[in-house]
């Protein structure tokens, strides 16, 4: 292979779902990307971004809607020998042994039995886990059956290695042993691969592990940013090198989402409630309880009503898709803004930490009002009609005019839950039907 020539392309990758109206679902729209050989490439974004639907087209698991996707040059038309997956369920076959779940690429390879019991045991005892070849999965630990999934994929040698949010289902000690292992590894050259695509929602996990971040936006995916990681290897979390990436990120992560919460408050109740867009915010149900937790702490001391983002994802040990709806939706209510990867706390929201859950029923409803314009337009079609009851389909079939049919069943399932919290309206689940039995 030329020196030059990148192991992997992606070139105006374009993925759309068809639904059942005849529309289509656009999961990534126009990506760009390119691997070369000794690069680890991290895909980081929340979920619904579209990582994982690209690491499939990139396997040759599925195809683009248009675009293209080539391996050593050549276009990936179905699944390419050289690209391995490790995934982040484990998906090992549990009436196989450890030796076997690694054995069996090979056996698909049709492999000499000599030559496929040398490689799976070389690929076991890389991984740690010599002397654990005749363990079934249900012997073993999460993190012992992850080094499972890898030693499976790294057997049959691969160019690249695609990892699937590899460490998310780890307890967080297990996951940074993992890490490190694999980084130390991979520093070494003792791995058989020569790239690797990481996909990930956490962002020091990007930072700790990756020479290139792409940073996607969510619905649809698109690359907002590409960030070099030039911080040698090994990656000290407390480095203020490190920390200044870490922040980076945060900012361009929540700027453009930012910008959609606050175009979607800005239109308060006066015009007739735009909804599209709000699945951006609302789709991600964010219950109350959250919410008065957030602003209780960030009104608490050490934070006083400003906390950097970073910081008090890892003090409440909080990932960026449990973090950031919170974060939306504090600014959707005005009881919060960002600016430059920190959390300030409005007046209101100061207000509302402090008050009495009376008083903070009566904050919540009035901010519900003002600046989500659907809570809005639910309460005053209830308002304008004598029975003051509405159907929950009449609210659900606007909402699918303008986003998907789950998207609007869960901004309609946050809506009902922030209008009973704040008293503005009732819902009967068994009538599947809004009203003001109980108005403020």
């Amino acid at each position: 292979m030329n020196a030059v020539t990148p192991l992997l392309e992606v070139r105006d990758v374009v993925k759309a779902f068809p639904k059942g109206d005849g529309a289509s679902l656009l999961v990534l729209d126009k990506v760009n990307l390119t691997v070369r050989e000794g690069e680890i490439v991290g895909l980081l974004g929340r979920s619904g971004s579209g990582k994982s639907s690209l690491l499939r087209l990139i396997a040759g698991l599925s195809r683009p809607t248009s675009g293209e996707v080539s391996y050593l040059g050549q276009a990936v038309d179905g699944p390419a020998e050289g690209v391995s997956m490790v995934f982040q369920s484990f998906a090992l076959f549990p009436w196989l042994t450890v030796f076997e779940n690694v054995a069996l690429g090979l056996e698909a390879q049709r492999l000499a039995p000599e030559e496929i019991r040398r490689r799976s045991l070389a690929a076991i005892d890389l991984i740690g886990l010599d002397g654990f070849e005749s363990a079934y999965p249900r012997e073993l630990s999460g993190g012992m059956r992850q080094r499972v999934g890898f030693a499976r994929a790294l057997v049959v040698h691969p160019n690249i290695l695609l990892m699937d949010e590899p460490f998310s289902a780890l307890d967080v000690l297990t996951a940074e042993t993992l890490r490190t292992d694999f980084i130390d590894l991979w520093g070494a050259g003792q791995m058989p691969i020569k790239g690797v695509i990481l996909v990930t929602h956490n962002i020091e996990e990007a930072v700790q592990m990756c020479d290139r971040i792409l940073v996607f936006s969510t619905n649809p995916g698109r690359v907002v940013t590409e960030i070099p990681v030039t911080i040698p290897q090994p990656r000290d979390r407390l480095d203020p090198a490190f920390r200044e990436l870490v922040e980076r990120i945060y900012v361009e992560m929540t700027s453009k989402r930012v910008q959609t919460a606050t175009e979607i408050a800005a239109r308060g109740s006066v015009e007739k409630p735009a909804v599209a867009n709000l699945d951006v915010i609302l789709s991600n149900h964010v219950s109350t309880n959250l919410i008065s937790g957030l602003v209780e702490a960030v009104a608490a001391s050490p934070y006083n009503g400003r906390a950097d983002l970073p910081v008090i994802a890892s003090d409440l040990m909080m990932e960026i898709d449990e973090l950031f709806p919170v974060v939306e939706a504090l600014q959707l209510l005005r009881f919060a803004d960002l600016e430059g990867g920190d959390l300030n706390l409005t007046a209101d929201g100061m207000a509302f930490a402090s008050a009495e859950v009376d008083e903070r029923k009566r904050v919540f409803a009035k901010h519900l009002l003002m600046y989500v314009p659907l809570a809005a337009h639910v309460r005053r079609v209830l308002d304008e009609r004598a029975s003051h009851v509405a159907p929950r389909s009449r609210f659900l079939d606007e909402l699918e005019d303008h986003m998907t049919p789950e998207a609007a069943e869960q901004t309609l399932r946050t809506i009902v839950s922030w209008g009973r919290y704040g008293e503005v309206f009732a819902y009967d689940d068994q009538h599947m039907s809004f009203s003001l039995e109980n108005p403020t």
